[in-house]
């Protein structure tokens, strides 16, 4: 395939503590946003991708809502956090076989209530806990935190990575946040503070995990030839892959050692015709710090099990080697599930990163991981037609 797709708009609702809005108003608000930003009227959308929240979120009825009429594509879709990336690539094969000219995709949801905490918003109800799912729940595994937890103690005990390792990661990424005016945590935190705050399941920390957000995030893929005479500048997208190992949590699988990104990743960036040399920054799906860790490794930045200490270098904060999640990412800024690092790699190939902004952006690699280390998706973008920079 050429890639003659491109992202040429980008709609981003209040997010965070964001009460009063149904998920389908935030969906409908984001579309409407991304369709100003590329200066398209709303009518010439003929595509309609919409990803499944945790709160009702809205399905295709979207389309009535937002008025859209004689579709040429219309779908739902789900691989949790990797459902984002894996949109935008369905709506540039769409794009690039005629079976549409503009397509939205947006992912929104509202689990933050303001009379509960937000650990609650994702915690099994105990109706669930029979069968099997009732002897992990008798073994503590009431959550997905505890699953990312063994997941992040197996490469401990595999490759001695450390509980500090995974706080430089924090570290770096509120760092970026501090330049981020739609970040929930702005104020910079320290090593210690990383180490000090509570346990969630050990080896994970309070600061090893994600936050918890209501908002709504859209964008629109185009040709790239429309989208140059469009509102905003152009962000083309070279390359796409996906990877299901289908392995998770299996006797003698490699849980927490290899994910579905060293699937996806080398196939994405060879569609896109480039290596990991090339890349200029990364926008990493991380719901926890040890997620950021493994996928480094497994596209290839980093040997396995040298994950710990490429963090610890400081090579992804400011100022370092490969700038990871310049908006403060799912940890520090927002958690709108895969939409979250691509929305700031669009931010930044526009060069819209302000105070944050990366200080090359020629390549960016963009990661969705979804389920338990379930489910990866990649994505290559750039400002710049591919094999012109």
């Amino acid at each position: 395939m050429t890639a003659d797709t491109a992202i040429a708009g980008l709609g981003m609702t209040e997010l965070g503590k964001v009460y009063g809005r149904s998920p389908r108003r935030l969906a409908a608000d984001a579309v409407r946003a991304a369709a100003d930003d590329a200066g398209l009227p709303l009518a010439d959308l003929d595509g309609l991708i919409v990803s499944t929240g945790l709160s009702g979120s809205p399905g295709i009825e979207l389309a009535g809502a937002l008025g859209l009429r004689d579709l040429r594509l219309l779908t739902q879709m789900n691989s949790f956090g990797a459902t984002a990336v894996a949109m935008v690539s369905y709506a540039a094969a769409a794009v690039q076989n005629g079976a549409a000219s503009a397509v939205a995709c947006v992912f929104s949801d509202a689990p933050l209530r303001p009379e509960r905490s937000s650990g609650s918003a994702y915690h099994r109800d105990a109706a669930e806990w029979h069968g099997y799912g009732g002897l992990q729940a008798a073994l503590g595994f009431r959550s997905v935190n505890a699953f990312y937890a063994l997941a992040a103690r197996r490469h401990m005990e595999r490759y001695g990575t450390t509980s500090e390792q995974l706080g430089a990661i924090a570290v770096a990424t509120r760092a970026w946040a501090a330049g981020n005016p739609l970040a929930q945590m702005r104020d910079p935190i320290s090593l210690r503070d990383h180490q000090e705050s509570r346990w969630v399941v050990e080896p994970l920390h309070l600061l090893d995990c994600c936050l918890v957000s209501n908002g709504g995030v859209a964008v629109i893929v185009t040709s790239a030839e429309r989208a140059r005479d469009l509102a905003r500048p152009p962000v083309h997208v070279w390359g796409w892959a996906q990877g299901h190992p289908g392995r998770a949590m299996a006797r003698g699988s490699d849980f927490g050692l290899t994910t579905g990104a060293a699937l996806s990743g080398p196939a994405a960036m060879k569609m896109a015709g480039i290596t990991t040399a090339d890349v200029d920054l990364c926008q990493l799906y991380d719901c926890y710090t040890f997620t950021v860790l493994v996928t480094l490794e497994d596209y290839g930045f980093c040997a396995k099990g040298e994950g710990g200490p490429f963090a610890a270098s400081g090579a992804l904060g400011p100022g370092g080697a490969l700038p990871v999640n310049t908006g403060g990412g799912q940890l520090s800024s927002y958690y709108m599930w895969g939409m979250t690092p691509l929305s700031e790699a669009v931010i930044q190939a526009r060069g819209d990163g302000g105070d944050r902004q990366a200080p090359r952006n020629e390549v960016i690699l963009v990661s969705g991981n979804g389920g338990i280390l379930d489910h990866h998706a990649t994505l290559v973008l750039s400002p710049h037609t591919k094999g012109r920079r």
